[in-house]
């Protein structure tokens, strides 16, 4: 009995996109299995969803993709604390904290704040497997034509720029927040907050994470600075 890999796409917005940039607000594919038998292929059907089969089998889930709830809980354990953009600036300032901006490069060289070094958590699908054509399949038809995946290399990255006892604050677009509201009881994950999750789970023992994201960084008015394309 063989096994194929059934694709779906599904978007919180009725257009497919979000109000702000971040992966975890963003469409998100579902993955489900489906077994070929004599009677033909059976799967769910998602309503509104667009399924894509592929003779690929979806790689093992990794650390980034375990479930927010158990992310939060160990974030909660390690006593990643969450700061404002104000004092994230007087930290790196005063305290030689590093912001740490996981977005994409491109993101990243239009506008940044001062010092930052970059390490993308997600970047641009690169493979070609049947798995990566399916994924870009399914991103192209809500017109979306960067699909972006885990970066494999981020903490090898990361380590290879930053110090295991260096004070790290994260830095993403919208910036998440582990805090519960009415809302979200257990907050909301973001791009940044998944990358405080990796390392601390790979020896950094002080991360902090920026609360509101770089969105409340320039809102705020706070210094700003870009890379020129060569």
């Amino acid at each position: 009995m063989a096994s194929v890999t059934s694709i779906s796409l599904h978007s919180s917005s009725p257009l497919g996109f979000a109000s702000k940039h971040d992966h975890s607000s963003c469409s998100w594919l579902t993955v489900r299995s489906v077994r070929s038998t004599r009677q033909g292929l059976s799967s769910q059907t998602v309503p509104r969803g667009l399924k894509i089969r592929s003779a690929a089998t979806k790689p093992a889930k990794s650390p980034a993709e375990e479930e927010w709830k158990t992310k939060r809980e160990v974030l909660l354990q390690k006593k990643v604390r969450s700061v404002d953009a104000k004092e994230a600036l007087r930290l790196q300032k005063e305290n030689n904290f590093v912001i740490l901006d996981v977005r994409p490069e491109a993101e990243f060289k239009e506008a940044h704040p001062p010092n930052a070094i970059n390490v993308q958590i997600y970047r641009l699908i690169k493979e070609w497997t049947a798995w990566d054509i399916a994924r870009r399949a399914a991103f192209a038809f809500f017109g979306i034509f960067a699909g972006t995946e885990e970066n494999p290399e981020f903490i090898q990255s990361v380590e290879s720029k930053i110090d295991k006892n260096a004070k790290i604050i994260v830095a993403c677009s919208a910036g998440g927040t582990m805090r519960p509201t009415q809302n979200l009881p257990e907050g909301q994950q973001s791009r940044s907050l998944i990358a405080a999750y990796l390392l601390v789970l790979n020896g950094y023992t002080n991360v902090f994470h920026l609360e509101g994201g770089l969105y409340s960084w320039s809102k705020e008015g706070l210094p700003i600075e870009s890379e020129e394309e060569e």
